[in-house]
């Protein structure tokens, strides 16, 4: 490819990135945004007007002289999103238009991820069975995003806790599937989603804390998404912070994950109705079609005595974790993000205590601690960011 080429392709990706995150915008504002002059812009607009990606959405509001044309990613365009929520019990997948509404219910399936050989092909199966019922061609499909859990290395594309054995995840599975992957680790996928479309847009250094099945952690510093020099930032919860000799999944004793994680407070409640405590999630737990984890959540949601106790013990604990992690960054804010953010005002009280017990007041008191608005499918739309990120775009 010509260099001509490639920075016509660069610009139409820089120009459809920021309508895609950003809504309505003029050719001035694209100008400013990708630094090229009007005549370039223009040029790249009526080229991607031509091929239906983009089309007009109306007048900017007045300034005082001419109101400019406004543009809009085309909804309508077929071309679509598949992306792959991926935990350490389940995936859900889903697809999209180009402006994030769903065109499929999302489905989700059984994974184990933990001492599974067949779990990557698991993964592709579910994967075919879903891009096959949707009855789209391979042309018409833009990518898949996957965001997945454990120690991943964005530049080998290897995920060292799960599937070590595979040298390039993304490239493996997109030969099975016959269509472009990008692959990201799920909590700096959730933090991409935060920054791009909740509760970390518009602010510069913020941490994104993944609270699932594991404890997560995503860092925007400075406006952008760091992933540090491997693509291993954020491994919060392998932090030692947790009273106990239990082993962790990395090998190593004592992790934060070991004493807050949702699979933890799980097997914490079933210990303590083991030896007598009262609570309705000895009923819940009988139900095996739930993930226990949800039962958990919905429980303290409910007023449940044992699970709200069980949720600010592992809260307290983040806090304590978060409140190091203050110190070292002096936030702006904390986003409590992931599938367990919906318990988020339970979690508040206690992780807010740990902070303020562990961390120099003039930071605590400067840190906002909020909770995401974007519900569980938060990492779905961080995969799908990863698509449109990564996408040649036509």
């Amino acid at each position: 490819m010509t260099a001509k080429l490639l920075k016509q392709q660069y610009l139409r990706k820089a120009i459809l990135r920021q309508l895609y995150y950003g809504g309505p915008l003029s050719l001035a504002d694209m100008c400013i945004y990708t630094n090229k002059s009007l005549p370039v812009v223009s040029t790249a607009i009526a080229a991607l007007l031509e091929e239906g990606y983009i089309k007009e959405h109306g007048l900017a509001p007045s300034t005082g002289g001419r109101r400019p044309v406004t543009y809009l990613i085309n909804k309508d365009k077929r071309s679509y999103i598949f992306v792959a929520a991926v935990d350490q019990l389940e995936v859900r997948i889903c697809a999209y238009n180009l402006a994030n509404e769903p065109i499929l219910p999302t489905a989700s399936f059984p994974l184990d991820l933990a001492n599974n050989g067949s779990a990557i092909d698991e993964l592709i199966g579910f994967l075919q069975q879903i891009i096959h019922s949707s009855n789209l061609s391979k042309a018409e499909i833009l990518g898949i995003g996957v965001a997945m859990p454990g120690v991943y290395n964005m530049k080998e594309g290897k995920n060292h806790t799960f599937f070590p054995d595979l040298e390039n995840l993304p490239k493996y599975l997109g030969e099975q599937l016959d269509l472009p992957v990008y692959i990201d680790n799920d909590s700096r996928a959730i933090a991409r989603a935060e920054l791009k479309f909740g509760a970390a847009k518009g602010y510069k250094d913020v941490m994104v804390v993944n609270i699932g099945w594991g404890i997560g952690l995503g860092m925007i510093v400075d406006g952008a998404l760091f992933s540090g020099h491997n693509g291993y930032a954020g491994e919060f919860s392998h932090i030692p912070l947790a009273n106990t000799n239990n082993l962790c999944s990395c090998g190593k004793r004592g992790c934060l994950e070991v004493g807050a994680s949702l699979l933890v407070l799980v097997d914490k409640a079933r210990n303590e109705m083991s030896i007598g405590a009262k609570s309705r999630l000895e009923q819940l737990f009988k139900d095996e079609s739930a993930l226990a984890g949800e039962q958990l959540l919905a429980a303290a949601k409910s007023g449940d005595p044992l699970a709200i106790s069980l949720l600010a013990e592992g809260g307290f604990m983040i806090g304590k974790g978060l409140a190091t992690l203050i110190h070292i960054m002096n936030p702006e804010r904390i986003v409590l993000s992931g599938r367990g953010a919906s318990a988020g005002k339970i979690w508040l009280a206690p992780i807010d205590q740990a902070i303020n017990e562990f961390c120099i007041p003039r930071l605590a008191e400067q840190t906002a601690i909020v909770v995401s608005t974007l519900s569980k499918e938060v990492q779905l739309l961080g995969a799908a960011a990863l698509v449109i990120e990564g996408s040649v775009w036509g």
